[in-house]
């Protein structure tokens, strides 16, 4: 598959940084390692490589991994992708993250060197603290964080699964020396809406944070795939088979939102998959993206064919009022 194609991009927060408004999550290059990485079989790296070389041939041209994806296994298999593609660090952007459990946040400046080694040298545009338990605290770490940006290790400050004040207290500390929180990423889907609620989305609108939506596909449910043939759910690995929307009750809950996916599928020529994506990268405007993942050639489509169309805003507003029946908000 060869595509040709012109994406529009969008700022990364305040920056001038411009990425696709979809990125590609990397977890699944975790090589199988590691308790997070193992969540996914190891993959070929000849296949690593080839998603990534149509990801960027498709228009997608930012990269989300982290330390805790299989001890910097999945930072190691795309570097080696981009690498040996030759791909420029201009037009192929790198997002990473440094894992805080049991740590304190002098950990941040010490193994900076550890994570620009395991992706090849290459830059790290985007540097998020992967979610907010530690042996530290918000202002300790966008302390370490500051140094890294004056020593140019690192292009921007990011976080993950902040709620909004924290996100608030994170901005305000990198404002004091001129700098900005980029992004909070977040889990955030037509299922799960709780950044709505929370405050989480009032305070990205209000200050200017991109929000990276992660599970936007809420672990393939939304495919519809499982509302089709629910016998699929149990050959499923892994925990998600026991959560609330894999039930025989979430999924007859949420039909309504699958019918309708289904019915603008068709109307677009497009995949329900496309249709929840397009959804989440254009309700707000510029304020979301996502980063669905790719394990095969067929996802890689999916995401690129995602980029390729806007649904209209009365699409837009009417899947929203179904969402807003079914998901989570609290």
């Amino acid at each position: 598959m060869t595509v040709e194609t012109h994406v529009a991009l969008r700022k990364l927060g305040q920056s001038s940084t411009k990425i696709s408004a979809l990125g590609l999550g990397c977890w699944q290059f975790s090589n199988g390692k590691g308790l997070v990485g193992g969540f996914w079989a190891a993959m070929d790296q000849k296949d690593v490589t080839n998603i990534v070389k149509l990801s960027l041939e498709g228009g997608i041209n930012w990269f989300d991994t982290a330390e805790v994806y299989g001890k910097g296994e999945s930072e190691n298999a795309l570097s080696v992708a981009l690498n040996s593609i030759d791909a420029s660090a201009e037009n192929a952007l790198i997002a990473t993250k440094w894992w805080p459990l049991f740590r304190t946040a002098s950990s941040i400046t010490k193994t900076i060197d550890k994570r620009l080694e395991a992706l090849g040298g290459r830059e790290i545009d985007l540097y998020q603290i992967h979610q907010p338990y530690s042996f530290s605290n918000v202002k300790s770490e966008m302390k370490e964080m500051i140094q890294l940006l004056e020593k140019q290790k690192i292009k921007h400050v990011g976080v993950s699964n902040f709620n909004a004040s924290k996100m608030k207290e994170a901005h305000a500390l990198l404002k004091e020396k001129d700098y900005f929180l980029a992004s909070n990423q977040v889990k955030y889907s037509l299922l799960d809406r709780r950044i709505e609620k929370n405050g989480t989305m009032d305070v990205a609108k209000e200050l200017g944070i991109t929000i990276i939506a992660y599970s936007p596909l809420e672990q393939g449910i939304l495919s519809g795939k499982f509302h089709k043939n629910p016998d699929l759910i149990k050959n499923l690995k892994g925990p998600r088979k026991y959560t609330r929307f894999f039930k025989a009750s979430g999924l007859a809950k949420t039909q309504p939102l699958i019918d309708l996916l289904e019915e603008k599928a068709t109307k677009y020529g497009v995949s329900q998959t496309q249709i929840a994506l397009n959804w989440l990268i254009h309700f707000h405007g510029e304020t979301v993206v996502a980063i669905p993942g790719a394990s095969k050639v067929h996802h890689v489509e999916e995401n690129i064919g995602t980029l390729q169309f806007t649904l209209s805003r009365e699409d837009l507003d009417e899947i929203n009022e179904v969402s807003k029946k079914v998901a989570i908000f609290e």
